[in-house]
């Protein structure tokens, strides 16, 4: 059967371009029947995603990075009237991103002649997604990955706005902008058994634990348990943040959430009111710049991904 494979060529700001016939070449090699198209604009990606279902093709391969994976997941999923239910075409990935979050919180190889291997195997696991609507729900947006709102997504718009810089180092020099402009707000926050009103700086919510290249903003985030997993605190000063940042990249033991101010909640749905607008992001793409009405759901196992453990045995739904 043919794959679809959709390129950015935008992808590690620009240097994807530049492995189109990379791409073509390791898929030729491992004898794979492909069909490749390349986005030309912002959403493209999702568009080229929803008509290769509708044409059926199988597997559908993203050729990007994060948010290049993000859109081709968004067409796959959003031509489903009921998003929650119907099957779906399996999920591959190219990594030529900058960052590879998704990658790497899978375990996937990021040499291309690996990753195409991986696809050829054809094994896959069923894999969670978020659901953020926003704006009284007459918008949303499926992320494979994490959102937030608050600090994250402030950060993401000043990072954005860097031109020179790319990767990771590009990541933290926006959180230190970010952090030095103190931004903070009051939300009412409600999520399954639990509920918080008061002044917040930061609501992150993840599928998975790793985002920004370095950044475990939701440490014991696990994309199959069939859950959210979201991090909610407030820091008053600068100087407090700026303690915090470094726990932020740690893994494990002494991440940030173990300060007593901060808290991590595994819940199914969260509906969140900001007194004040806030930006948004879902897989580090701003949805908007001012939402205050936000809603979080898990679609649990809803993505079939084709990869293998860290350890490059083939994995299964069990």
């Amino acid at each position: 059967m043919t794959v679809k494979v959709i390129l950015n060529p935008y992808a590690g700001r620009w240097t994807a371009v530049q492995r189109k016939l990379d791409v073509e070449e390791a898929l030729r090699k491992a004898d794979i029947d492909f069909d490749l198209s390349v986005t030309e604009y912002p959403g493209h990606g999702t568009e080229l995603a929803a008509q290769a279902v509708y044409e059926g093709f199988s597997p559908i391969i993203a050729a990007g990075g994060d948010g290049s994976i993000s859109e081709v997941v968004n067409g796959i999923v959003n031509l489903q009237s009921d998003q929650e239910s119907g099957e779906l075409p399996p999920l591959g990935i190219l990594p030529l991103g900058s960052a590879n979050d998704l990658v790497v919180n899978l375990g996937l190889p990021i040499e291309l002649a690996k990753a195409v291997e991986v696809i050829k195997k054809g094994h896959v696991r069923m894999m969670d997604l978020g659901q953020v609507s926003f704006d009284n729900s007459t918008n949303h947006r499926i992320f494979d990955n994490n959102s937030a709102i608050g600090l994250e997504p402030s950060i993401t718009i000043i990072q954005a706005r860097i031109k020179r810089l790319r990767g990771v180092l590009r990541y933290i020099l926006a959180t230190l902008i970010g952090v030095a402009k103190n931004p903070q707000w009051n939300m009412r926050i409600e999520w399954e058994n639990g509920e918080y009103y008061g002044p917040i700086t930061l609501v992150t919510v993840g599928i998975h634990r790793l985002t920004g290249g370095v950044f475990y903003v939701t440490p014991h985030a696990d994309p199959f348990d069939g859950l959210l997993t979201f991090v909610y605190g407030f820091m008053p000063t600068r100087l407090q943040i700026l303690r915090l940042l470094p726990r932020t990249m740690k893994p494990a033991e002494g991440n940030y959430v173990e300060h007593p101010e901060i808290y991590e909640v595994n819940t199914p749905w969260i509906r969140i009111q900001s007194d004040t607008p806030t930006p948004l992001h879902a897989d580090g793409e701003i949805q908007s710049e001012e939402v205050q009405i936000i809603t979080y759901k898990v679609l649990p196992g809803r993505l079939p991904v084709l990869m293998m453990t860290s350890d490059g045995r083939e994995v299964s739904n069990q």
